[in-house]
């Protein structure tokens, strides 16, 4: 799976679009990044630009932003309501998919050191891709603004993570970083009443209520020694809200930013806003989600509301999906489309020729076609797909078999493994072609030179070694499966074993056929020693899977045979 990461630098610059269209110009020319959003504001005269991408991309494509900015934006002419330091002010990273914090925060350290060394800017690196406690806060590094820089780099105290300790006038200072994923979430409740809103909004904000003394509502606030208000702290950690009547709805939201996820997740939010409304006599009737969340947050999300009704999680993405928006009303103002409001279904590539999102008689007369792909590769990891899809059927449909509610979970944990299997044969599928076109294409590159035929021989070998990968991977895969089919066997719906067992003919098919791939691709392959071992590694593989096929099947005649009365 790709790993994803979003970057949302802010630029000194919302007036002028001629000068905001050539900075993100520059990110559009970066392959393997998709500009989400660029939103100006003249009064602050700042422009949020978003997108995603893959790390190295993400991270070339802010470079050539950053850079693109210290021609065009002087500082020393810029004026606006919003704090600001540098012609790219701030350049946050933020992981998405597949991708930690440790290591986003590595990209970020160096994005920053390249816009140090080479563009010759002052770098403070906050959030946690600080070097120093101190500037983990941002208005900690950004205080003294663009005016006060000077001065302030010139302090050992402050001098900057990257780049010259003395200041540059036209693009000043910028910081990077790396922060946590921020969904911006409201929730819709059965009142016109701002001041209730507000009451739960205060009941589940991590900031929470000031404290009074006597009455809640009218009584003295408490301070402290300083003179500050004491607060009440509210139930959920990494949430700010406040309670505003939309009046193009008729209703009052609770609107929050969920600063961090990973501590409290958007279903989450939504359990708790519902318990505390109907504390207090309201009732949640649905939410919305604004601007875009990542595929990991709805998945969750699925997934907690069916562990609720104890059903079984091994069910499709699609599937989960529809059971998030279902269970949190996130389609009760506007419809929920998937592919305009999850990251990774916004950013993917629909050239409609990936095979598997052809219809069945579509592959299949594609696989007949002329054409050398999709060959006996991609069949085998999309019979294994089927061979697991059959296992996991079983496992979900004995999950709710009458009499037998206690033992959900079991069942679902069979369909869970069943579901992620699937999803990986899926993608060695396609993956498989694509494998196949890499050798096409490598034996396609030029070969006058030395150094061509020095590169086209290295790439020939890489694509021969990925070719040889592929159905490998195919081969662990639907090995793995059938430990799903043995246990529907022995545990399963009685009534559906004969469909385990037929997943566990697929999945012995699939092993089969990719071992014979993996044979055949390593014509031509200099590494031997590679070879070798994979070769030793698949054999073992190609003859446990015959042995368990033969266990499986032999398990299901001794069932069949008892009902034999011929």
């Amino acid at each position: 799976m790709k790993k994803l990461i979003e970057c949302v630098p802010n630029f000194s610059e919302g007036k002028d679009m001629a000068v905001i269209e050539k900075i993100t110009r520059e990110i559009e020319s970066v392959d393997g990044v998709k500009l989400l959003d660029a939103d100006p504001g003249e009064a602050t005269n700042r422009t949020v630009v978003t997108f995603v991408g893959t790390p190295d991309e993400v991270v070339e494509a802010a470079f050539r932003a950053v850079r693109k900015a210290s021609e065009l934006i002087d500082m020393r002419r810029h004026r606006g309501a919003h704090p600001r330091m540098g012609a790219t002010d701030v350049c946050p990273l933020v992981p998405v998919a597949n991708i930690s914090m440790e290591e986003v925060v590595e990209y970020a350290h160096r994005l920053a050191e390249r816009i140090g060394k080479e563009l010759g800017i002052p770098v403070y690196c906050y959030e946690n891709a600080a070097l120093k406690p101190e500037r983990q806060n941002l208005a900690n590094c950004r205080s003294g603004e663009y005016e006060g820089m000077a001065d302030k780099l010139a302090s050992q105290e402050w001098k900057p993570d990257f780049g010259p300790d003395r200041f540059n006038e036209r693009a000043g200072v910028t910081a990077v970083g790396a922060r946590d994923f921020l969904v911006a979430y409201n929730i819709n409740l059965n009142t016109t009443s701002t001041r209730r809103a507000n009451a739960v909004a205060f009941d589940v904000r991590e900031k929470g209520r000031v404290k009074r003394q006597g009455h809640p509502l009218t009584g003295k606030i408490v301070k402290d020694e300083k003179g500050d208000p004491v607060y009440i702290p509210g139930s959920l950690k990494g949430v700010k809200a406040i309670g505003w009547y939309i009046e193009e709805y008729g209703i009052a939201q609770i609107s929050m930013n969920l600063t961090n996820i990973s501590v409290t997740s958007v279903h989450a939010a939504f359990d708790e806003v519902c318990e505390k409304a109907a504390q207090r006599g309201l009732r949640v009737t649905g939410s919305e989600l604004v601007g875009l969340v990542p595929l990991k947050a709805m998945l969750d999300a699925g997934r907690y509301f069916l562990r609720k009704q104890k059903r079984s999680l091994g069910v499709s993405e699609g599937e989960l999906i529809k059971i998030a928006v279902r269970s949190m009303g996130l389609d009760e103002l506007k419809p929920f489309n998937p592919k305009e409001k999850i990251i990774e279904y916004m950013i993917a590539e629909d050239d409609g020729r990936r095979l598997v999102d052809m219809s069945v008689t579509g592959f299949a007369d594609e696989t007949a076609s002329e054409s050398p792909a999709p060959g006996g590769g991609s069949v085998s990891a999309y019979v294994g797909a089927l061979g697991v899809s059959l296992g996991t059927m079983v496992a979900n449909l004995s999950s709710h078999k009458r009499g037998w509610d206690e033992r959900w979970n079991e069942f679902s944990k069979w369909a869970e493994k069943g579901q992620a299997i699937k999803q990986e044969l899926l993608y060695l599928v396609d993956e498989d072609t694509r494998a196949f076109n890499r050798i096409l294409e490598a034996f396609g590159m030029p070969k006058k030179s030395a150094g061509e035929q020095k590169e086209r021989k290295r790439a020939i070998e890489e694509a021969t070694r990925y070719a040889i990968e592929i159905p490998f991977r195919v081969m662990q895969q639907a090995y793995e499966s059938m430990e799903v089919m043995e246990a529907m066997v022995e545990k399963g719906s009685p009534s559906s074993i004969t469909d385990a067992a037929v997943g566990a003919l697929c999945a012995r098919t699939a092993v089969a056929g990719a071992f014979m791939n993996v044979r055949i691709n390593s014509e031509g392959l200099d590494d031997k020693d590679f070879y070798k071992k994979l070769y030793n590694q698949a054999r073992e593989i190609d003859k446990a899977a015959a042995i368990k096929e033969a266990e499986i099947t032999g398990k299901v005649e001794k069932v069949l045979g008892k009902g034999n009365t011929t």
